[in-house]
């Protein structure tokens, strides 16, 4: 049976045998879209081994995935309360710095001192609102991947892009809650990269194809 799948390139396809995601390197149109591990089951005698396999695979990559998104979900909730943190704290030091260099140079001689003063103390909390955005970002961008492979569409509000029932799924249930914040980061992205702006739409997203 041949495929639609890209050519002599790295791509994720879902093994017509085991029914998960995995690496393949087609060079022909006519490759088993096929896994290394379930090239052992072809043959309608092997149904059992076959069975058994697949169900230690899924056991396997589902174990895997639930520490994965509890430990992106830990440093994603780190990564925004230190940013806000930082944000907050570095809003305060302007403010005080910003009072105390207007009260002693407003109508002394070193008036273009405060001025100086005021700006590079403006430039590096600047600087660090940066770092802390792009830190954000980058953790958006994974989760934005995960969303990517665990999406219920309307025109099946009943299975997960993985496979799964939507009900069954726990990475669906785990991201529900973040897909308003998700919609909003990619949204905001997708504007800056139309306007030619710098962007944090991970490599993947369809607009970068």
């Amino acid at each position: 049976m041949a495929h639609s799948y890209p050519l002599y390139v790295n791509v994720l396809a879902q093994c017509f045998c085991c029914q998960s995601l995995q690496p393949f390197h087609f060079t022909s149109a006519t490759d088993q879209v096929v896994c290394g591990h379930c090239l052992r089951h072809l043959g309608p005698e092997k149904a059992e081994q076959r069975d058994a396999d697949h169900i230690k695979l899924w056991l396997g990559q589902f174990a895997a995935q639930q520490e994965t998104l509890q430990e992106l979900d830990a440093t994603t909730t780190a990564t925004i309360a230190e940013r806000d943190a930082e944000i907050a704290a570095l809003a305060a030091q302007v403010a005080d710095l910003t009072g105390i260099v207007a009260g002693r140079f407003d109508r002394g001689p070193d008036a273009g001192l405060r001025g100086l003063l005021e700006t590079e103390v403006l430039k590096r909390a600047e600087r660090k609102a940066e770092l802390g955005q792009r830190r954000t970002d980058a953790a958006m961008a994974v989760l934005w991947e995960i969303d990517s492979l665990h999406r219920v569409t309307p025109a099946d509000p009943q299975h997960c892009g993985c496979g799964k029932s939507a009900a069954a799924c726990p990475e669906t249930r785990a991201l529900n809650p973040m897909r308003q914040a998700l919609g909003d980061w990619e949204s905001k992205n997708q504007k800056l990269h139309a306007a030619g702006q710098r962007h944090a739409l991970p490599a993947g997203h369809p607009d970068l194809t």
